[in-house]
Formats: C-alpha cells, sequence, structure tokens
C-alpha cells in the first residue's frame, strides 16, 4: 500500500498479475499511511479482482465489496519482504544495489561490490545507512529472500536457490526460518495454495 503523493517503484522478480486499486482520501485515511508490502490471502485477492474488473459498477454490491476490501486490508499481514532502493541521488549506490539484484549471490564480497561502483567501503556504508536505513549485510539479505521467495513460488529447489546465492542448503533455511518464520518448504506449499 503507497499513500496519494509518496514517491515509489517496483521491481519485478517474477511473472506477476497486477491490478492496482485507488481509494479516495475518505477512505485511505482508515488505513496505515505507511508504505507497505502485505501479503493478500484468497478473499482479498478475489475481492480486488472483482473491484477491477466490475463493469459496470453497481453501487450498493460495490460499496460493500469495497467495506469488505477495507477490512481484509486492515487484517493482511504485513510482509517482512520489503527492500528499500535508493533515491537517483548517488549513481554510486545505485549501480551496487543493481549489481546486487542482478546477482544476489554471498559469493561477492561488499569490497568486491564497493570497487565496482567506484567508491570506498566506507562511503558505501554511509550511503546505506542514510538512504536505505540499514547495512549492506541486512540490505543484501532482503534482496536474497526476496529472490529465493519468488523463486520457491515458482517451484525451484531450495538446494539450488542455496547454492545460487552462497549458501549450503541448511544454512540457507536457518536465514529463511530466522527472518520469515517459516521453513523454505513451508513458504513454497503456502504460496501454491
Amino acid at each position: 500500500m503507497v499513500a496519494a503523493g509518496v514517491s515509489h517503484g517496483i521491481r519485478v522478480v517474477s511473472d506477476l498479475q497486477m491490478r492496482n486499486i485507488y481509494l479516495r482520501p475518505s477512505l485511505a485515511a482508515t488505513l496505515d499511511p505507511s508504505v507497505q508490502v502485505l501479503q493478500v490471502d484468497n478473499l482479498l485477492r478475489e475481492l480486488i479482482v472483482r473491484l477491477v474488473e466490475l463493469d459496470p459498477p453497481q453501487p450498493e454490491y460495490y460499496e460493500a465489496l469495497v467495506g469488505l476490501a477495507l477490512l481484509e486490508l486492515r487484517r493482511a499481514r504485513r510482509s517482512q519482504l520489503k527492500i528499500a532502493l535508493p533515491d537517483a541521488s548517488d549513481r554510486r549506490l545505485g549501480s551496487l544495489c543493481q549489481a546486487v539484484m542482478a546477482a544476489p549471490s554471498l559469493a561477492i564480497s561488499f569490497e568486491q561490490h564497493a570497487d565496482a561502483a567506484g567508491a570506498s567501503v566506507r562511503t558505501l556504508a554511509r550511503l546505506f545507512k542514510e538512504q536505505l536505513g540499514v547495512g549492506f549485510a541486512e540490505w543484501r539479505r532482503q534482496v536474497q529472500l526476496a529472490t529465493a521467495a519468488a523463486e520457491l513460488i515458482q517451484g525451484v529447489p531450495v538446494s539450488r536457490i542455496a547454492r545460487e546465492l552462497g549458501y549450503s542448503p541448511s544454512s540457507f533455511s536457518d536465514m529463511f526460518r530466522r527472518e520469515l518464520g517459516v521453513a523454505p518448504s513451508q513458504y513454497a506449499s503456502a504460496s501454491q495454495v
């Protein structure tokens, strides 16, 4: 969810069907105004589809759907897979972030990324904290989790994902469980429902 007037963007790492809903300011005011990534369950997904595809909108039915959708938006679990991206003011940080998103493996160190971006480790560490609110290691872990989540949904084996990201399968599973609260296999199963 993004409030009106907030600059934002999205990067898609897997196949996606996307529908947007726009709320009147009076309705949006009843929701948390912070930028959030929500886990959309089957009911909320179908409500959004129906709201977007309803043609012509029948006033009573439409208002009932909107009311239920607002209730479900308030109940939706906040996803921990939210990756901050830098603004365009520093090309070195932007370059490093793009490189990590393209290849989030642990095999490339922060020092190597800094060298490739043309900046010192100290400068980039400061920029990460200032612009993204977290250090490099935490930010890369979030990118890895988002990458892994997309691949798990597509049915890629956990062992392959772990290897691609530079982990042993057990270390990857431990990190995934610690960060998201479920094992990778459970995440994949729940996403297939």
